[in-house]
């Protein structure tokens, strides 16, 4: 009789750390997954018996500030990947910030995973990962960096503005008060784009880096069968006034597209108008990594 966990049962304790974490830490600027596909393919390897192991590992990031005395808020970010045979292996997390020397983040990872060698094995230890570094972390600051960075935290950093294209997929949209609000959202935050409602459902929106970043978390907000961002498009722009940022969009405004498939109830959309459509715009690529397939 093995004690050995299965790939499945490892998979469905990493689906429901995630989901906890996901309900302890709702916002984006504490946890965020930034491989949805992988964790789609993970939820759908446990659903699904057949299913085939997933091909890449779900990656999130955790941010966590703990308390220093003299600096008014530091922040660390754990940058989080679940191996397959997690929680039987130690999962690979690398602990961040800008207030680190080199040599003081080798420091503090290696302690880390000390630490978690000693007291987690085989078990989920992503919160005892984080409450490890809220109250570790900051004794490996560089009190120099510290100093300096609070007395330049009170001016105003110029940054350089970043353009944003996301792309939305859903199971269906039929409901007509979620399409009206995806239009007058997108108007309301200057976002470019299209609407494809039906099943499945596709939008995407692209602007101001912010305005993209708003939008996607109103429209999450509403309820789904199930919404991911399955690709996400960021260019860096110089100075970023006006005309920088229309001389990148693709799309002149926000519209719904309906590619009804002919003869059909209209519900099912179809997809090789959708991809002529996206060929015309300069995007057949995203094509694919919406459907996985070529298109034409």
């Amino acid at each position: 009789e093995t004690t050995e966990m299965t790939n499945r049962e490892e998979a469905e304790i990493q689906i429901s750390e995630l989901d906890l974490l996901s309900s302890m830490f709702p916002y984006e600027e504490e946890f965020i997954v930034t491989d949805q596909v992988a964790l789609a393919e993970l939820k759908h390897y446990v659903e699904n018996e057949s299913a085939e192991m997933p091909s890449s590992k779900v990656q999130f990031i955790l941010n966590v500030k703990p308390e220093v005395s003299n600096a008014s808020m530091v922040e660390f970010s754990m940058a989080c990947a679940l191996p397959f045979k997690y929680p039987t292996v130690l999962p690979e997390i690398t602990v961040r910030s800008s207030l680190l020397s080199r040599a003081q983040q080798i420091h503090l990872n290696s302690d880390l995973k000390t630490y978690l060698t000693e007291n987690c094995s085989g078990e989920p230890c992503m919160l005892s990962a984080r409450e490890w570094v809220k109250d570790h972390a900051a004794a490996y600051i560089d009190k120099e960096l510290l100093s300096s960075s609070v007395m330049t935290s009170n001016t105003t950093q110029s940054e350089d503005t970043t353009f944003t294209r996301l792309w939305i997929y859903s199971h269906h949209i039929y409901n007509k008060q979620k399409r009206k609000n995806i239009i007058d959202w997108a108007k309301e935050l200057s976002l470019s784009g299209f609407c494809m409602p039906g099943k499945p459902g596709v939008v995407c929106v692209e602007g101001l880096q912010s305005s993209c970043e708003e939008f996607w978390s109103r429209v999450r907000k509403l309820t789904w069968k199930r919404i991911l961002i399955r690709h996400r498009e960021d260019v860096s722009l110089e100075g970023g006034g006006h005309a920088e940022i229309q001389k990148q969009r693709k799309f002149s405004t926000l519209e719904e597209k309906c590619f009804d498939a002919h003869g059909a109830r209209g519900n099912h959309m179809d997809l090789g108008q959708l991809y002529r459509f996206l060929e015309e715009k300069g995007c057949a690529d995203i094509f694919q990594m919406y459907f996985g397939v070529e298109g034409h």
